[in-house]
């Protein structure tokens, strides 16, 4: 199972990000664990200064808004 961590403060990016990546994997039929990371300290840690930020087993994979459908489909392989 992947783990996702999605960074950021709770906006309305990272929460359609967050529900975007569960659908998607859904329709992949592939199990994932998402996780809303809201916490400053962690999010300099992934050098994330645009928001939101994807990690896939803590290595960051995107930043700075919404992944398209493809691109999630892709880490999903």
């Amino acid at each position: 199972m992947k783990k996702f961590e999605v960074l950021g403060t709770g906006c309305t990016k990272c929460v359609k990000t967050a529900e975007l990546i569960k659908s998607i994997a859904a329709e992949c039929g592939v199990e994932v664990q998402v996780i809303k990371e809201t916490n400053p300290e962690i999010m300099m840690g992934y050098q994330v200064m645009s928001t939101p930020g994807v990690t896939i087993d803590k290595h960051l994979v995107h930043s700075g808004s919404i992944p398209s459908k493809g691109k999630i489909a892709s880490w999903l392989k």
